[in-house]
């Protein structure tokens, strides 16, 4: 990630605090900032995969039956 231009303060709790820096050392991210980078990102992927995406579940393999040709 790309040195901050700007920057803000954020008032979170301690507690939030010690959250994100436990998520910092298990994402291996080296800021707070990037932490809540990645996080934001993977909460957009699930929400698009969520709306645009195919339920795995629900789908099934192709067989031959499924085919609209004819193949005799």
């Amino acid at each position: 990630m790309s040195e901050l231009t700007e920057s803000t303060t954020v008032k979170v709790s301690k507690e939030t605090v010690r959250r994100l820096a436990a998520l910092q050392r298990s994402l291996h991210a080296r800021s707070m900032d990037e932490t809540i980078a990645i996080l934001v990102r993977r909460r957009r992927k699930e929400a698009l995969d969520a709306a645009f995406g195919s339920d795995p579940t629900a789908s099934r393999s192709f067989t031959e039956e499924d085919r609209l040709e004819d193949r005799s």
